[in-house]
């Protein structure tokens, strides 16, 4: 789940790929770093451009999901994609692409140390709308699927067996729900600091100059 995607995708990503340069990578590092991240914003292109070709033939969202379905399960796997309803999915995987075309682009521009504004912009504004997008698309789909988990108590685990251990997948699922309340605001605020400290540092930058 992108709760971690994205849409839902927590991690602003600047801190950790920021240190790092600091720290100064050497050659080899930043060129599969680069190549890395390029790769990855490729997927994610593939899996936008798949969505609108697809929308365009049908002129319908339905069905959609299925024409992005490989790429998406290769760049972002996720066990609730097989139990999937389409409505709440696919809001999730919008969010997720544009959320992680742009990320990718952010750090690939940035190991270069050629980043464009509009590319900041974009990676510290974005998030506004996508991020509780991709949040909701994610809880519908949890919700939606909880039924069908109940009842084929898929991933769950019973006792007795030789392990002596027991998992219920529908109350893990229930309890990440419920996570979602303490989490989501802690991040969204963190990531509205986040945004106003980088893109002013960027406004002072260029006024200096």
């Amino acid at each position: 789940m992108a709760a971690g995607g994205g849409g839902g995708r927590a991690d602003n990503g600047y801190g950790g790929q920021q240190a790092r340069r600091r720290k100064g990578p050497g050659a080899l590092a930043t060129a599969y770093l680069v190549v890395y991240n390029v790769v990855m914003t490729a997927g994610w292109l593939v899996i936008a451009v798949g969505l609108v070709r697809a929308y365009l033939a049908k002129g319908s969202y339905h069905s959609l999901y299925y024409s992005i379905e490989k790429p998406l399960k290769f760049f972002q796997t996720g066990a609730l994609l097989e139990v999937q309803t389409e409505d709440s999915v696919l809001l999730f995987v919008v969010a997720w692409t544009i959320t992680e075309i742009i990320r990718y682009s952010f750090y690939t521009f940035s190991l270069l140390n050629h980043l464009p504004y509009l590319i900041k912009w974009a990676r510290y504004t974005l998030f506004i709308i996508l991020y509780p997008m991709g949040v909701s698309g994610e809880l519908l789909t949890i919700y939606a699927a909880l039924p069908f988990v109940r009842q084929s108590g898929l991933y769950s685990i019973s006792l007795p067996n030789k392990y002596n251990f027991s998992f219920d997948y529908y109350t893990f699922l229930i309890l990440v729900m419920i996570s979602y309340i303490p989490l989501f605001p802690q991040l969204y605020f963190h990531m509205l600091r986040q945004r106003r400290k980088v893109l002013s540092h960027t406004e002072e930058h260029k006024k200096s100059e």
